[in-house]
């Protein structure tokens, strides 16, 4: 099972328009619910996950809104009523530059009785099974340690996918998986921005609690990176990405999860997530994707050892 443990969610909106100048009528308008959780927890539905639940704290018309659509496309959702109004963020496709201008307003601070109730809720849906916990977004680092030691608590695994402070505590409290990109990799760890990105997912498993624990760095078209302790695995797949990368990286984890859920190995994990990220580039809409698409192109992924078996 998988429980997405939502702090930081947002009605998240694309505009698709002609040209970006003066006043447009939208000739396509995606709402869903958003923040990084909740669209990796969707992909994960969208991909065939038996039972996805989520917990997130809402408030306002758009945590209406969201909640609407987070049942209407599958999640199991409990609501934690928040006491500040949820965010919109808003992404704009220029048809004729082929152009994203992305317009996000930062994520709504909670306080501590709000996400001790989110993580109690996420504890409580996910019941006597022992799954998969996704926690990603803006995140204070005490709320990220928070969520970890009660999740670890529960006999459950977490994923993190996350940046700044929240990353290196959240790490500290030893998360099974951590996801993240190339650039929060190369902030966490203080290493060059060109360092080659096999060190990068060796040196991010080592500040992993556990052996067993799996470090992934997503690098964009050059494709996503792996370490479990026992090998490196890069996985790509050539070709254009798709003009509407918003959200990718959330349904990259969204993959990962849904390939974990069903007792997927690393490698074949890596290639659905890949698929998953590249399929939600093709259309507008964060966390939405074709998941015949998103198959067809796990199927092409490449997965290679890149150093197997080597002292890391």
């Amino acid at each position: 099972m998988i429980a997405a443990i939502a702090l930081s969610p947002s009605l998240d909106v694309t505009y698709v328009i002609e040209r970006l100048h003066g006043i447009q009528r939208p000739l396509e308008v995606v709402r869903v619910a958003g923040g990084k959780s909740l669209n990796a927890a969707r992909v994960a539905v969208m991909l065939g996950a038996d039972r996805v639940a989520a917990s997130a704290v809402l408030a306002g018309g758009a945590g209406t809104d969201i909640a609407a659509h987070a049942r209407a496309q599958g999640l199991h959702l409990r609501i934690i009523d928040g006491h500040v109004p949820t965010r919109t963020c808003v992404s704009v496709f220029d048809r004729s530059s082929r152009e994203l201008t992305e317009i996000y307003e930062h994520a709504v601070a909670l306080d501590d009785i709000e996400v001790e109730h989110a993580l109690d809720a996420a504890v409580e849906a996910m019941g006597s099974k022992r799954g998969l916990y996704l926690l990603s977004g803006g995140l204070s680092e005490d709320h990220a340690r928070r969520a970890v030691r009660r999740v670890r608590a529960a006999g459950g695994s977490i994923a993190l996918d996350t940046h700044g402070t929240a990353l290196s505590g959240g790490i500290e409290e030893g998360p099974d998986l951590v996801k993240v990109n190339r650039a929060e990799a190369v902030a966490l760890l203080g290493y060059a921005p060109d360092a080659p990105p096999d060190e990068l997912v060796s040196g991010l498993h080592d500040r992993l609690d556990s052996a067993t624990a799996r470090a992934v760095v997503t690098d964009g078209a050059d494709g996503a990176w792996s370490c479990d302790g026992a090998q490196v695995l890069h996985a790509q797949m050539a070709g254009p990405i798709g003009g509407f990368p918003v959200g990718s990286g959330d349904a990259f984890l969204g993959g990962l999860a849904r390939a974990f859920d069903a007792g997927e190995s690393l490698s074949n994990a890596l290639a659905l997530a890949t698929g998953a990220g590249v399929a939600n580039a093709q259309i507008p809409g964060a966390g939405l994707l074709d998941p015949s698409l998103a198959r067809e192109i796990a199927a092409r992924v490449e997965v290679r050892a890149y150093r197997a078996n080597a002292p890391l």
